[in-house]
């Protein structure tokens, strides 16, 4: 409480009698706009609309009573406010564009200048460019975040940004922290496409409401809004190695209450081994997925509102040699294979009281179970965790535009692992119970500020959290933003970051190869500090608008873990390391939109991570120093199809050192700069939407990726040298149906 105190009095001059604007942004057809900018007449000061349209925005009437809208494709409107607090825009359709996209289509992806966090929006028409099966197909045309295989065999999956491993930025679900222990491993995989309405990315350390582990970024996966769902949408997908996709979102409303009900389904493919080296290329998957989702009130209105969402899902993965059958050959010497099988019911609850334009009061509560039991070759691998996390949360607006956001949360874990052998005919040591209870009571508080008639917004947030284990840590952030004009935007962000470590869910590659596992010291948490710059700016002509945005982040680390492949290519040695790791990167992009039917983004990431260690630098495995991305989507003005395409350059990435193993079981030290490039064709038929399309063009693979796959039960196997496609080019069609709430 002592805490609390002293950074509500450092944050906050609480007085206050602001009062807030309310209202709609709409078309020509009385549908809310995405992502519309409103904002008071000659300022900076201004807000976004939500996925439905609506905003709320402090009544500035001291400076000015001029309101206006502007969205992308609409002329701009402007309305006199008067005594009513509550207004609706209804925009034409022009050529004046005001937001700007940078990928795709219109509105496929929005960075707003107005947020003081920069924030990239990625929107439905940015997720219908590619298949999506997954979240973690929904990145292809992304600079900022890259899905990377952690298990070959499996295909798990992480989502990276600014080059660092997935485990250092935090995926949220409707704001939950749903993505983490065991469902770390392939929760990423377990979000179907058609579930998705909007993804939100921030790098860098923001802000402090969600916790303290968001040290490279923050991902916020918003899912389909019952309220503003498509009355039925049902998708199918295959692809050329026969795995099929098949989703269903029905949504319905009941009184005050709307609802959204979900069902999705993954058949396994068949048996492909492209490369010849005995194991497939992709593995079997089956997966069913129930969910559903109900939605009361508005957030911005008075009164309640409340959001629940449940879900379930039911996973099987099989991958591993041709010839391998689970029933016979689990945990045999025989045939080597490996077997997943998870389950995790889930609930997430937020559950708000706006009393007025001023105080606003919200709880959050979210839940996860997860059972699992795996054979990785001759380790088998039985897990289970309870997730619970909790957050009560304040929200204060005062002097007519600050807000200050303040409250407490709660943390608590208990993850279970058991590892054991079926055979002793590789020498490992690690066998036996892994417990890991975690209790984190925390608080924050937040505050922004709008300074300099405007043109600087200073967000400055500080949360601390007590461990049961580890201890009281603070965790200070702030961002400021600086406007030199409405189309010119400078940002910078300065915070540090703790998380502890789930050693064997969030490095699954440790349990496959023949290595191992040496944990040579008590683990204590990693910590970092983070800070960083970003530039964007708009423009536009008669025919063309476009985006220049330019990025630098740099993350110093402290008692960092990453699994030492090279001191011994037969061990994974497991340490906090002491000395200086550090990562930087720079990322430029720009983006065009011309005749309002050709979109182009070309984008740029250098990264250099790596740690000093006798004096030397030495780059840390698996990441790509330099990176290029270009996007380009074709679409006539009539809507009836589009086109789209994106092509991926990856520069050379250091390896694991296998200097040590005999010369047949040796690798390069670098791997090599590859290109893949994947297009789609979208045909429209009112309610049916055909696609089809092809990913890696060009055929490329790294062949027999896995190290030793002839003998995969020798001292040699490994999987961790895997750094390209593994499974060559992949054709599909699919089609998505819809029919429209009326």
């Amino acid at each position: 409480m002592k805490y609390l105190f002293i950074v509500l009095l450092s944050l906050s001059p609480f007085l206050s009698t602001a009062q807030q604007v309310t209202g709609k942004v709409m078309n020509d057809e009385k549908e809310g706009l995405i992502g519309a900018n409103v904002y008071w007449a000659g300022t900076t000061i201004g807000t976004t609309t939500d996925a439905n349209g609506f905003f709320q925005l402090a009544n500035q009437e001291v400076i000015t009573n001029l309101l206006v809208a502007s969205y992308i494709g609409y002329e701009t409107d402007t309305i006199e406010i008067g005594p009513q607090q509550e207004i609706t825009f209804q925009l034409k359709a022009s050529n004046t564009l005001e937001q700007v996209t940078v990928s795709g289509q219109q509105d496929a992806v929005i960075i707003s200048n107005i947020k003081a966090i920069k924030s990239e929006q990625i929107t439905q028409t940015s997720l219908r460019q590619a298949a999506c099966c997954d979240l973690a197909g929904c990145f292809g045309g992304q600079t900022t975040v890259t899905p990377q295989t952690t298990n070959v065999v499996t295909n798990a999956k992480e989502l990276r940004i600014l080059g660092l491993s997935g485990v250092y930025n935090q995926v949220l679900i409707d704001g939950f922290p749903m993505i983490r222990g065991l469902a770390y491993t392939y929760g990423i995989s377990s979000i179907p496409g058609t579930l998705v309405e909007n993804i939100f990315i921030a790098k860098g350390a923001n802000s402090v409401l969600q916790g303290f582990e968001s040290i490279s970024g923050q991902i916020n996966v918003q899912t389909i809004n019952p309220s503003r769902s498509d009355k039925l949408l049902v998708n199918g997908y295959v692809n050329s190695f026969m795995e099929k996709h098949f989703n269903v979102n029905y949504a319905f409303k009941k009184g005050e209450w709307s609802s959204l009900a979900t069902f999705g389904m993954v058949q396994p493919a068949n048996k492909v081994d492209g490369d010849a080296d005995t194991f497939l290329d992709l593995p079997l998957l089956t997966r069913y997925t129930f969910g559903n989702k109900w939605t009361y009130g508005n957030p911005a209105e008075w009164g309640w509102n409340s959001e629940i969402n449940v879900r379930y899902i039911d996973e099987k993965r099989i991958g591993g040699q041709t010839d391998f059958n689970p029933s016979d050959d689990e945990g045999s010497t025989l045939v080597y294979g490996q077997t997943v099988n998870l389950n995790q019911p889930e609930v997430s609850v937020r559950t708000g009281f706006r009393w007025d334009d001023i105080h606003n009061l919200t709880a959050f509560a979210s839940g996860f179970q997860q059972q699992q039991n795996a054979y990785f070759g001759l380790t088998k691998y039985d897990a289970a965790q309870f997730f619970f996390y909790g957050n009560l949360q304040y929200e204060l607006t005062y002097q007519e535009k600050h807000t200050l956001k303040t409250g407490v949360s709660y943390r608590y874990s208990n993850l279970e692992e058991e590892i054991g052998f079926t055979s002793d005919l590789l020498e490992k040591t690690f066998d036996g119970n892994y417990q890991l209870k975690e209790r984190i009571p925390g608080f924050f508080a937040e505050n922004t500020l709008y300074l300099l008639e405007d043109k600087l917004t200073w967000m400055l947030g500080v949360r601390g959290d007590d461990h049961n284990q580890f201890g009281f840590k603070l965790t200070p952030r702030t961002l400021l933003k600086y406007s030199f004009t409405p189309e010119t935007v400078v940002r910078a962000n300065f915070g540090t970051g703790w998380r502890t470590i789930n050693l064997f869910s969030e490095n699954i590659g440790l349990l496959v190869s023949s290595r191992d596992i040496l944990i040579a010291n008590d683990l204590k948490p990693e910590e970092a500090l983070n800070y960083g710059v970003n530039f964007t700016h708009k423009f536009e002509s008669d025919q063309t608008i476009g985006v220049l945005s330019l990025d630098y982040y740099r993350t110093d680390f402290q008692n960092q873990i990453f699994p030492d492949y090279d001191s011994d290519p037969q061990k994974a040695i497991i340490r906090n390391f002491e000395g200086e790791s550090i990562s930087n990167g720079f990322q430029a992009e720009v983006g065009l939109q011309l005749n309002e039917r050709f979109n182009w983004k070309v984008g740029y990431n250098y990264l250099d991570v790596y740690r000093i260690i006798e004096s030397k630098k030495e780059l840390l495995p698996f990441n790509a120093r330099h990176k290029v991305l270009s996007t380009f989507s074709y679409q006539p003005l009539s809507k009836k199809y589009h086109f789209d395409a994106n092509i991926h350059w990856y520069g050379q990435q250091r390896l694991p050192n296998t200097q040590q193993n005999p010369v047949e079981f040796q690798r390069p030290n670098f791997s090599k700069p590859y290109t893949v490039i994947n297009a789609q064709f979208t045909y429209n038929l009112k309610r049916l939407e055909l696609y089809t399309g092809v990913e890696n063009i060009f055929n490329f693979r790294q062949n027999r990726a896995i190290l030793s796959w002839e003998n995969p039960f020798s001292p040699y196997f490994d999987t961790a040298s895997v750094w390209g496609p593994s499974r060559g080019r992949e054709f599909y069609v699919g089609f998505r149906y819809r029919i429209e709430t009326e």
